[in-house]
């Protein structure tokens, strides 16, 4: 029994997104259609998605006014080992916020599944894997400026895995009326006549939809800020309304840190969602204003 390909032979399932090749688009992706479980290695099952088109949206045409990462946790990750013998594993994937493309997490899933029955000689062999077809996928023949990290956990770790919520004072304790379900972000406003403060929010009542299917996906977030205070009723409304809105994880956390960095204009800005997981994968976007260290990679009590 051989080992499993190679990078040479991993990015010769993919044709690289180069100039003047139509950009991928979600209806195009395997969302919402019927799709065979594939369990031997393929990296061409793996969908980049371009940023650029939902950047627009928010008004980023160019480089964004944050930096940040899509930290990813794929709890259904095994291959085999050169026996034949079934191997697990927790990923802990981080994808940099300025690479070009997202990755849509069924043709994620599809991809892992594809370790399922192919043998790598060691854990690093697939760690090493995952990291090149990765970075490929989100730089689509650009330069990588940043490569994906890529962290496999094995089972004799898996008890120390932590579950800790999100830190910050807690916006669910608000007895507040709700009547937009679309994102409103007038709803957003602050005390200017206020001294300015540092405060970190939270709420477990984020809620979206996919952007394909329609089917609901479910997060908590955080905001950290250093400015004029943000009217806390009034934030917490905003949350609530991203309840009918079809957008992708990534994109939402995008739309709520532009919201805020151009109507209440703080000093410093950073907006982390953590997502429950969808087919074994969970993705949370984490957005601030200035350089700073990533947050663990740890998992909520939902997640």
């Amino acid at each position: 029994m051989s080992a499993a390909p190679g990078r040479s032979q991993a990015s010769s399932h993919r044709s690289p997104q180069g100039e003047g090749t139509p950009a991928n688009t979600p209806a195009q992706s395997p969302l919402g259609k019927p799709a065979p479980y594939a369990d031997q290695y393929d990296a061409a099952l793996l969908f980049p998605i371009p940023r650029s088109a939902k950047r627009l949206e928010i008004g980023v045409p160019g480089a964004p006014p944050f930096f940040g990462a899509d930290l990813w946790t794929a709890f259904e990750l095994s291959w085999l080992n050169l026996r034949g013998k079934p191997q697990l594993a927790i990923a802990h994937i981080t994808v940099p916020c300025e690479s070009t493309h997202i990755i849509e997490s069924k043709s994620f899933k599809l991809y892992l599944n594809s370790f399922n029955n192919t043998p790598f000689a060691t854990a690093d062999a697939v760690r090493d894997t995952l990291r090149a077809d990765l970075s490929a996928a989100v730089w689509q023949g650009g330069p990588v400026q940043s490569a994906v990290g890529v962290k496999l956990l094995g089972p004799e770790l898996f008890d120390r895995e932590p579950v800790h919520e999100l830190d910050g004072l807690n916006l669910d304790r608000l007895d507040i009326e709700c009547s937009r379900y679309t994102p409103a972000p007038e709803l957003l406003r602050t005390a200017m006549g206020e001294p300015p403060v540092s405060e970190v929010l939270v709420s477990r009542l984020l809620k979206s939809n996919c952007l394909v299917t329609g089917q609901p996906d479910w997060g908590s977030v955080q905001i950290a800020y250093s400015g004029a205070p943000i009217d806390q009723e009034g934030l917490l409304q905003y949350l609530v309304s991203f309840r009918n809105h079809n957008e992708f994880h990534e994109q939402c956390v995008e739309r709520i840190f532009m919201d805020l960095w151009t109507r209440c204009r703080p000093v410093k800005l950073t907006v982390y969602a953590r997502y429950t997981r969808r087919g074994g994968l969970d993705i949370n976007p984490f957005r601030t204003s200035h350089p700073q260290t990533l947050p663990p990679n740890v998992r909520m009590a939902r997640q």
